[in-house]
């Protein structure tokens, strides 16, 4: 397997039912699900799935409501059988396939590598949050001290220090579904499997913890497998998406591949009504630095198409000496405490990186009237983002929304 890959899939098939042979052969003769199910009574819940979440990645498995996005989740711990093909998890003693494993190398994986979030966040009431989070720690027969001293950074980690001592039902639903994530933290485990964590609670509590999702992985880095049915939920999280349907992988790829190019109509209908801007980087539309006007004449480019803004750059390609409305300006680093509207009354350019989201960019013109300029790590200039190329991620929601979703095949979602 990849080194850097913490869970690849390779053709994997999962059925249900007493003749899985069976339901394979007419897999293979090219039956549908349904047909299959009539002739077997078997059910065909993952058909030849492929794709993989490398380590410190987090892979949404995104799909409506019986495509599959659970049962081959499932398959990482066991929870589910591999009828046919490989799930590959990496752990510190090597490559394990969970489908060939022992009972004995199984255990170890679920104790050691991997931990699971559930929906109804499974917490036991009879239990205070503290030996909630403890629980798993317990039944390895941890030392008491280690336990504690774990368990209180967990709950640290989470903002729930002030509710150590409570018990489950004394939580509100955001809190203890943060119960549950410290609980998987605690096990040090470094591959977190989510199914549909988020689904149960309110659509603002759900933002929020998505938002909490997306600061802990900053700082844990930890590989998640996350089942969702919520587009909007898996662009916003997801380093990679594989989108299922009828048990099939349909496109599996980074959000701004399938918000770029969907792969078929099943695909283009749930972005229809994504906004681009929302998902899209900076880098994906942006005017090059080799598409600038260069000045005639002076070592000068231009960074918006007026020319009111200019710079020049060194052997390396950094950018120095800006010129703003004719007088010397200087570039600041975007942030969302940067205050816009004193910039705009400012010589100052806003600088972003290439993975900076489209719609910082669309801020900063909006409030400063000047385009966003995008630097590489080593503080090149890569391109900028200004109002011509905001437009062109507009547009591209304009395409979409001209996609027939009308008649009996529309995906509800």
């Amino acid at each position: 397997m990849d080194k850097l890959n913490a869970v690849r899939f390779e053709n994997v098939d999962v059925i249900f039912g007493q003749k899985p042979e069976a339901a394979l052969a007419l897999l293979d003769q090219g039956e549908g699900r349904d047909s299959i199910l009539d002739k077997s009574d078997s059910l065909v819940a993952v058909h030849d799935a492929s794709l993989f979440v490398n380590k410190g990645e987090i892979l949404v498995l995104m799909g409506l409501s019986g495509s599959g996005k659970s049962s081959l989740l499932r398959c990482v711990n066991g929870l589910n059988k591999v009828t046919r093909g490989h799930v590959i998890v990496s752990t510190e003693h090597g490559d394990v396939d969970i489908a060939t494993c022992s009972e004995t190398a199984l255990r170890q994986v679920r104790r050691n590598s991997i931990s699971m979030v559930f929906q109804q966040f499974g917490l036991m009431p009879w239990l205070t949050v503290a030996e909630n989070i403890g629980f798993g720690l317990d039944i390895r027969g941890m030392a008491k001290a280690e336990q504690t001293r774990i368990v209180n950074e967990k709950i640290a980690l989470v903002r729930l220090d002030k509710f150590a001592d409570k018990f489950p039902h004394e939580l509100s639903g955001g809190m203890q579904q943060r119960v549950g994530l410290a609980r998987s933290f605690a096990t040090e485990a470094d591959i977190l499997l989510m199914d549909e964590p988020f689904s149960a609670l309110d659509p603002l509590i759900r933002e929020h913890l998505q938002d909490e999702l997306i600061e802990l992985q900053r700082k844990l880095k930890k590989t998640i497998i996350f089942v969702s049915h919520d587009l909007d939920e898996a662009l916003k999280i997801g380093t990679r998406i594989a989108i299922m349907e009828a048990g099939k992988v349909v496109q599996f790829a980074v959000p701004e591949e399938i918000i770029l190019n969907p792969i078929n109509d099943y695909v283009r209908q749930f972005v229809a009504s994504m906004n681009p801007l929302t998902v899209l980087k900076g880098g994906t539309l942006m005017r090059p630095a080799s598409d600038l006007v260069r000045e005639p004449g002076s070592s000068f480019i231009q960074l918006d198409r007026a020319g009111r803004c200019r710079c020049q750059l060194d052997e390396v390609g950094k950018p120095f000496n800006l010129m703003v409305n004719g007088r010397p300006g200087e570039f600041v680093t975007y942030s969302s405490e940067l205050d816009l509207a004193a910039i705009a009354e400012s010589n100052v350019m806003v600088t972003g990186l290439d993975r900076t989201p489209m719609r910082a960019a669309v801020t900063v013109r909006q409030q400063t009237k000047r385009p966003m300029i995008l630097l590489g790590d080593d503080g090149a200039l890569l391109g900028v983002v200004g109002e011509h190329e905001i437009y062109r991620g507009m547009l591209r929601q304009t395409e979409y929304a001209k996609v027939n979703t009308s008649g009996p095949d529309k995906v509800a979602v």
